[in-house]
């Protein structure tokens, strides 16, 4: 894969606690920060049920139309971890005790404390690559093009080093925020404009409210750092212009 080559994936977040609002999902937010900075662009996340026909069906449309599809949730010991499983369904291939996992558990307990439910979490597709896990002991696993991970944020976090050398991405992709004192209507003309003229650079508005008043930051995303100048000096320009006070948050 070049370095000029556009790298794409989806995060698909498991679990009915998510939806149920129980738990708040900040998994997002940690893979799409760690994908942009190795130059993998995410082009959807999706959250889904503990539902094996649901996670079979979204699975396969996701791994055909993105080069990587990373996963959370569903790999623990309890009745309602069905990823692994759903995994195994969705390629066509056998699920079955995956003999390293197991040494690896086997040796992360005390003799006498791996049990059958945590026998579970070695349950995995035929040939499935091991993502190791520093903080809990129990690994995730990949398939092809498809990363599963665990749905508890911090040991999430704490896997992704391991799998730096297995994603290929495209360049890093960059970028620049201009915190400015105005409403979104204000400036919306200008950043249209500006928009259009720049079609390599992605810019984004986002209200905030900070120090109680209001607002707006403007994000230049691009994988080329000229190009977020030229379009930074063209922002300032008219910012200057309209007399809007930049603000430092």
């Amino acid at each position: 894969m070049t370095k000029s080559t556009k790298v794409n994936a989806a995060i698909l977040i498991i679990g009915n606690e998510i939806l149920s609002g129980r738990t708040q999902d900040t998994n997002t937010s940690t893979l799409a920060t760690w994908l942009n900075s190795i130059g993998v662009k995410v082009n959807e996340v999706r959250v889904i049920p503990d539902d094996e026909k649901i996670i079979v069906d979204t699975l396969n449309v996701l791994r055909k139309s993105n080069n990587y599809v990373f996963t959370t949730g569903g790999i623990g010991p309890t009745h309602d971890d069905i990823t692994a499983e759903s995994v195994s369904k969705a390629f066509g291939i056998k699920y079955e005790i995956h003999k390293e996992a197991f040494k690896i558990l086997e040796k992360y307990y005390k003799p006498g404390e791996f049990n059958d439910g945590r026998q579970k979490m070695v349950w995995m597709p035929e040939n499935a690559d091991l993502i190791l896990n520093p903080t809990s002991g129990a690994p995730g696993f990949s398939v092809e093009n498809v990363f599963c991970l665990p749905g508890v944020p911090s040991i999430l976090k704490s896997m992704l080093g391991g799998l730096k050398n297995r994603i290929v991405g495209g360049e890093p992709i960059l970028s620049h925020s201009i915190s400015l004192r105005t409403v979104e209507s204000e400036i919306a003309n200008n950043i249209t404009k500006i928009q259009n003229e720049n079609k390599d650079v992605e810019i984004g508005s986002y209200p905030f409210f900070h120090a109680g008043k209001l607002g707006v930051s403007i994000v230049l995303r691009s994988e080329n750092q000229s190009k977020i100048d030229i379009c930074n000096t063209q922002i300032l320009e008219f910012i200057k212009e309209k007399k809007i006070e930049i603000v430092d948050r």
